[in-house]
């Protein structure tokens, strides 16, 4: 049987390795892709330290992957051999009552890749073949593996959960991979202003660079004035908080205009609260989670790209060989150089 290298992560001792492994073959409605690169995200991180729980014993982590297609499944019409594509970074049950009403992106079962089934880090993955993206000769290989998380699901939070509309204030806590993306795509909708909130200076720079028009330490004793100032006096009419921790969470949602909306994308054990039901209700105050994208979003976003309409230049902050997963697992956890992404390349 022919085998592939692979990184394992083991849940009853959370360590990770890199060995060989069976190529997996495709089954009905599937296809195999040779993986070009896949990202890391923080929500690996999450199940390697414990922080989301295990499904399976042993898996291949990895959920941002771009590749081309190796080979194709019974039933699988409209792709071939070469085809460049990304990969859903999900599958759905098809069974439940969204699924059979055609909600698949709201599947109450959803199989999250590199949780339930394994990943992209690895030399080869397997995919529902429904699930493809097909991308653009002129789309980096390596942009376009993002595209599967790290920009469709910010693409998600702005345009779906939180529909920001043309001159809507934005702010924006947290400018790391999924909040440097926020940032780009709420300047690419209209929002103004947008205003970065981070505690790094070096970051804060960054989401200048990127698009923000103001950017502000989060740890100002001063920062709701001067929110009320680049806003004149209304505050935010949207707040992502791409941490996910109490303190992130509740400073956004106490600089919301009335009527104001947060979204919460990143995500922790923390639990913050909304304060006073008689504040959060008297200033009409919405709280919205948000999690992934639909799969046509890839597309869209492959387009914005390839036309040059979305610079995800920035965005590919190191590239490491699969055998040094473990490096940039460590590379991500420790912060180092601020990353937006970090790339295995198999």
């Amino acid at each position: 049987m022919a085998t592939m290298r692979a990184q394992r992560f083991y849940a009853d001792t959370r360590t990770v390795t890199v060995e060989d492994v069976p190529i997996p073959a495709p089954g009905p409605g599937e296809v195999l892709v040779k993986v070009a690169f896949c990202g890391i995200c923080h929500s690996d991180l999450s199940l390697i330290n414990g922080t989301f729980p295990s499904q399976l014993p042993v898996v291949t982590q990895g959920h941002e992957t771009s590749g081309t297609v190796a080979a194709i499944g019974p039933g699988v019409t409209g792709w071939a051999e070469g085809d460049r594509v990304v990969v859903a970074a999900g599958k759905p049950c098809l069974e439940c009552v969204n699924c059979r009403r055609g909600d698949m992106s709201n599947c109450l079962r959803i199989r999250l890749m590199a949780f339930a089934y394994d990943g992209g880090w690895a030399e080869y993955t397997v995919a529902q073949a429904f699930g493809l993206t097909r991308i653009p000769d002129n789309v980096p290989m390596e942009q376009a593996a993002i595209l599967a998380d790290a920009v469709s699901t910010p693409y998600g939070a702005v345009v779906r959960t939180a529909g920001v509309g043309i001159g809507e204030s934005v702010g924006v806590w947290g400018v790391g991979g999924l909040g440097t993306h926020i940032i780009q795509l709420a300047r690419l909708v209209g929002a103004a202003p947008i205003i970065a909130v981070d505690i790094k200076p070096a970051i804060l720079d960054r989401a200048l660079a990127v698009g923000a028009d103001h950017a502000f330490d989060a740890r100002d004793p001063d920062l709701a004035g001067k929110i009320a100032e680049v806003t004149g006096g209304r505050n935010l009419d949207v707040a992502f908080d791409a941490v996910g921790l109490g303190s992130t969470f509740e400073q956004a949602l106490n600089s919301l205009t009335v009527g104001g909306r947060l979204v919460g994308v990143g995500m922790s054990a923390d639990a913050p609260t909304i304060g006073p039901t008689s504040i959060f209700n008297l200033f009409k105050r919405q709280v919205l989670g948000h999690l992934g994208y639909q799969n046509s979003d890839i597309g869209t976003l492959a387009q914005l790209v390839s036309l040059g309409r979305l610079d995800l230049s920035r965005s590919i902050s190191a590239v490491v060989p699969l055998e040094d997963v473990a490096l940039g697992i460590e590379k991500l956890e420790k912060a180092d150089g601020d990353p937006i992404r970090i790339l295995v390349q198999p």
